[in-house]
């Protein structure tokens, strides 16, 4: 075989004081370079390491004023277990961290649809939050793009039509945002890791794929940075097969935003924001939900690492 040809050619070096270094060889070109490959990277994690970034101050955070209000709800809930928050504390709550997220109204009836979308200006989006269609556009759980009411009506009819009684489906009408990409934004406490956030592209990608990137909270301008570009499938957000990139450094600074919360707040023991829709310019939090619970007793405090790093 030509790797025992090669073998045989190569000679080899022997250690020794006067020359303890080896010189590394391949019975193939391709070996070669996925090991100068594993080196670069290993070199691109060292920098990384000695400088970790940053993590930003943003002047529109209200700490004390968030928790004031985390004691509150956490005061007037009954399971010490904790609880997720209803909407409009949900939606408060992440305000005081500049996290806005756009208002979704309940439409019981068609009738109520109709004054939803007259409140929040066509057009509009109708969506059911029941828990098997909730941000399935795929299922027909969401319809887009309704210009006016006459839409919106058949929209209704066809919803419940094919899904069942508006009570199990629980529809709300939403404003319209520009097109983008559909991202989810999660962070949770993990008995092992501590406080940990997470991002992919919702739908399959992240659900079906697994394909979610970690990072350890607080997390710095150059984590944020990371996060977006370490799954499989961020090509999407920078331009794939000729499509308008995203506001990638918008999205990067939610991502800060939500690591501040829990990192300032460990009463916030999970957030999640589903669909976030990365646009040219901007990004838009769709749905979000936040659960509050009486933190762990933890003697150790910021990321983990192994001794002597």
């Amino acid at each position: 075989a030509a790797s025992d040809v090669y073998k045989r050619r190569a000679p080899a070096v022997a250690p020794s004081p006067a020359q303890p270094y080896r010189i590394p060889a391949y019975p193939a070109a391709e070996r070669a370079v996925r090991a100068l490959a594993e080196a670069v990277k290993y070199a691109q994690w060292r920098r990384e390491a000695a400088e970790p970034g940053k993590v930003h101050e943003y002047d529109d955070i209200d700490e004390s004023g968030a928790a004031g209000r985390i004691a509150e709800l956490l005061a007037k809930d009954e399971d010490p277990r904790g609880a997720t928050l209803a909407p409009a504390d949900t939606h408060e709550l992440l305000g005081r961290y500049g996290i806005a997220v756009r208002e979704a109204l309940p439409a019981p009836d068609p009738d109520a649809a109709v004054a939803a979308a007259r409140m929040l200006g066509y057009p509009v989006a109708l969506k059911t939050t029941a828990p098997h269609l909730r941000h399935r556009a795929d299922l027909g759980g969401v319809r887009l793009d309704l210009a006016d009411e006459e839409q919106l009506r058949r929209a209704y009819r066809e919803l419940t039509d094919a899904f069942g009684k508006p009570a199990e489906l629980r529809p709300v009408v939403q404003g319209m945002v520009p097109r983008g990409v559909d991202t989810v934004v999660r962070a949770v406490i993990d008995p092992a890791a501590g406080a940990v956030l997470s991002f992919g592209l919702a739908g399959a990608a992240s659900e079906l794929l697994g394909d979610t990137a970690h990072r350890l909270i607080p997390v710095t301008d150059r984590d944020a940075g990371s996060l977006v570009r370490s799954i499989r499938t961020a090509p999407l957000l920078f331009g794939w097969r000729g499509s308008a990139p995203v506001d990638t450094p918008a999205l990067e600074e939610l991502l800060q935003r939500v690591s501040r919360l829990v990192d300032d707040h460990p009463e916030v023991v999970a957030v999640s924001l589903e669909p976030v829709v990365v646009a040219q310019r901007g990004v838009s939090v769709l749905g979000a939900s936040v659960r509050l619970a009486p933190p762990p007793a933890r003697s150790d405090l910021g990321p983990r690492t192994l001794p002597g790093y």
